[in-house]
């Protein structure tokens, strides 16, 4: 089973609900049974986790990070289909089809003897719950290494940075009145999305880095009123900000703390992600990458985090890389099945060249931060 019939295989599976996820995680196990993989299971809040491991534990260690969950999506989407070179379905892109390299990847390498890998793939990367995941927790427990790789879209180039979340739940206040008198109150609702403009124009929107041109800033949920014919008196609303990794999450909400008639109700908040460029596991992957490309491998800059934040917080160098494609979330998710292929190879060839270039470089991680954001 090569890496495009696997990705089939897995996208085949509805895994954005819990019955999915389990019918998936029971593929991937049985996949590495066939294939002589050790391997172990876990349940994480009635959710399955599957974790492998070839080579020797006291070898420098790598970790391939993978999640089998996905957004919801249409009946149809979970029926893969192929047009040219694009491999089409839920998940396809984020990231069942890096999975899925990943997994024949880890087969590629299971004889060496030089390498520590490590694969970990869990059920819960897309949930709602920002609080609590089975990554940050079997981080926790001590599942690290020298080096972790989250399989995310990155049309293989090597992300070494991405943006910190801060998600705020405010309170917007308004005044009540009947409905068919609106000019005698003062809609919330209204005034809400009056507030998200404001947010939209503070000046830590118009800032930027030398990977990102701004932050940005997305409107998830909304909620307010209680009657037909009330003027609504109370809203709430999600606002999602990804900010960049030099921005500071306190001064972010000192600026929207100073709108008026807003109330913080609630934070969430994830650090942005910054590893070296001259980290000797990521130049590794650079030239491993680059026997696969036309041209050099770059690093880039992710829009969105990830459970790589994870390892970095646990003093883990972490980066993201995956297939080519587009349409993650989308209704037409596509994954590149030659860069399948190539991923596979960029992940084999970095594990067997890996003891060469640490012993040219040392086994260190180098200039390695978790940058953290102000007080919340």
């Amino acid at each position: 089973m090569d890496e495009r019939v696997l990705a089939e295989r897995l996208i085949g599976y509805d895994t954005s609900a819990p019955e999915g996820l389990n019918q998936a995680a029971g593929f991937v196990k049985g996949w590495l049974d066939a294939r002589d993989l050790p391997h172990d299971a876990r349940d994480f809040d009635g959710l399955p986790v599957v974790l492998a491991e070839v080579g020797p534990k006291e070898a420098p260690t790598v970790v391939l990070h993978g999640h089998l969950d996905v957004v919801p999506g249409r009946e149809g989407q979970f029926a893969p289909r192929v047009e040219g070179d694009r491999l089409i379905g839920r998940g396809a892109y984020d990231m069942k089809g890096g999975l899925a390299a990943m997994m024949c990847a880890l087969q590629d390498v299971a004889e060496q003897d030089a390498v520590r890998v490590r694969f970990l793939c869990v059920p819960d990367e897309e949930s709602d719950d920002v609080e609590r995941r089975s990554t940050d927790a079997l981080v926790r427990e001590g599942l690290h290494g020298d080096f972790a790789i989250s399989g995310e879209p990155t049309d293989l180039h090597i992300g070494v940075q991405a943006k910190g979340v801060l998600a705020v739940r405010l309170e917007v206040a308004g005044r009540a009145a009947h409905g068919s008198t609106p000019w005698l109150g003062d809609n919330a609702i209204v005034k809400a999305l009056g507030v998200l403009r404001t947010i939209e124009t503070l000046p830590f929107s118009r800032e930027s880095s030398d990977l990102f041109d701004r932050p940005s800033i997305n409107l998830a949920r909304i909620a307010g009123g209680d009657a037909f014919n009330k003027v609504p008196d109370r809203c709430g609303m999600d606002v999602d900000i990804r900010y960049l990794p030099n921005q500071d999450a306190g001064e972010i909400l000192a600026q929207i703390r100073a709108i008026p008639d807003v109330v913080v109700a609630k934070t969430f908040l994830r650090a942005p992600a910054v590893v070296s460029r001259s980290n000797p596991y990521v130049l590794a992957l650079r030239d491993a990458v680059s026997r696969s490309l036309e041209g050099e491998a770059l690093s880039v800059g992710r829009d969105g985090a990830s459970d790589a934040v994870s390892f970095l917080e646990a003093g883990v160098p972490a980066v993201e890389f995956g297939p080519v494609g587009a349409g993650h979330h989308g209704p037409d998710e596509w994954v590149s099945i030659r860069s399948l292929a190539r991923y596979r190879a960029a992940l084999r060839d970095f594990v067997l060249a890996l003891p060469g270039r640490l012993a040219r470089h040392g086994r260190g991680a180098g200039d390695l931060r978790a940058v953290e954001g102000g007080p919340a």
